[in-house]
């Protein structure tokens, strides 16, 4: 994903806060998680702690991964998402 996708799903969420807080706050996790997986390098390289490299890979992968899932359920109709872009 890119920083523009990011930034625009956030500013979505934010802008409907009040009808969807469910929602706001979940992208709020994945976006944490997202940041989580990439700090989790520091403690990799300065500190040689490999074991949390899997963790870290999957902290920065988790809204690519978010929005996947949420793509395929909103195309199969079993759960809305406006926020998405998809086309056809």
């Amino acid at each position: 994903m890119t920083l523009d996708e990011l930034q625009r799903i956030k500013q979505w969420h934010v802008a409907h806060k009040g009808d969807h807080p469910l929602e706001y706050h979940l992208w709020d996790l994945v976006l944490t998680l997202w940041v989580l997986g990439w700090v989790g390098w520091f403690p990799i390289c300065a500190f040689g702690e490999p074991l949390t490299a899997p963790l870290s890979l999957i902290g920065i992968f988790v809204p690519s991964l978010y929005v996947t899932w949420r793509t395929r359920a909103h195309l199969r109709h079993t759960l809305r998402c406006d926020w998405l872009d998809v086309r056809g």
